[in-house]
């Protein structure tokens, strides 16, 4: 039997003939053919994630919230656990969404974009999100132009639901701060929780830092998100420890020139 019995059309071989066609590095798909196919699949996946999984995530929500009359004690507790996944999928679906946005737009300048205002929003967008946790606001926040533009809300929003989904404490505690340091030209936003916090040798791995990048241990997409877009803007982001426990992720920010 020949070795190439069975080969089918399209696999290295001719459609008429069914020899072995060799192809030449001028047959090769065009770099930039590539790419745009690359795109237009990374679209699709998208538009996948945002209509037809989101869609059937917040139904599974909406009939959730139904079963709340409909259930005893035990099952009270199976119900918390299918509300509170179901949520957490959704978050993460925008959180794709945003990633997709960012690894397809072009090459465009950052803009001045109101912390206060971004932040103001995002702080109660998560709160109403997540009604069992308690947010606190220190002070109030500066009424600065960072550098920045549309999605600089995910930053936000990406921190502030990491700080109540990955905490294990009963009620979640996050306390929120902003300030600008204007000698250094830059806006600095710090995100505290009462969670277990995150080892330092672990800190850059959450990020997507490591040498596996989004494969290494404990990364997320949130954080390889928040990261990515922080660095677009000029900014730097990055954890310390907070007392008595958990962490603190800290944004810095350029401020816009006048």
């Amino acid at each position: 039997m020949s070795d190439h019995a069975g080969t089918e059309p399209g696999d290295g071989a001719d459609a008429e003939t069914g020899e072995d066609v060799i192809f030449s590095p001028g047959d090769e798909v065009d770099p930039e053919e590539r790419l745009k196919r690359q795109r237009d699949d990374l679209r699709l996946l998208n538009q996948v994630m945002r209509h037809d999984i989101r869609n059937d995530l917040q139904l599974v929500g909406a009939y959730a919230e139904l079963l709340d009359d409909h259930v005893d004690e035990e099952g009270e507790a199976y119900l918390d656990v299918i509300k509170r996944n179901t949520q957490s999928a959704v978050s993460l679906t925008t959180t794709v969404r945003d990633l997709a946005e960012v690894m397809l737009r072009d090459d465009t300048e950052p803009s001045r974009v109101s912390l206060a205002r971004v932040l103001s929003q995002q702080v109660e967008e998560v709160r109403s999100a997540y009604s069992e946790a308690v947010f606190t606001v220190e002070g109030s926040f500066p009424e600065a132009a960072v550098v920045g533009d549309e999605m600089l809300s995910s930053v936000f929003r990406n921190l502030l639901r990491n700080a109540v989904q990955h905490n294990d404490e009963t009620p979640p505690k996050v306390t929120v701060s902003a300030s600008v340091e204007a000698a250094d030209g830059a806006a600095e936003v710090r995100i505290a929780d009462n969670g277990p916090g995150i080892p330092e040798d672990q800190r850059d791995e959450v990020f997507g830092k490591g040498e596996k990048g989004l494969d290494s241990p404990g990364a997320g997409i949130g954080l390889y998100l928040v990261r990515s877009l922080v660095e677009i803007y000029g900014g730097d982001v990055w954890i310390e420890d907070n007392e008595p426990k958990g962490a603190v992720f800290v944004v810095q920010l350029p401020l816009c020139e006048e």
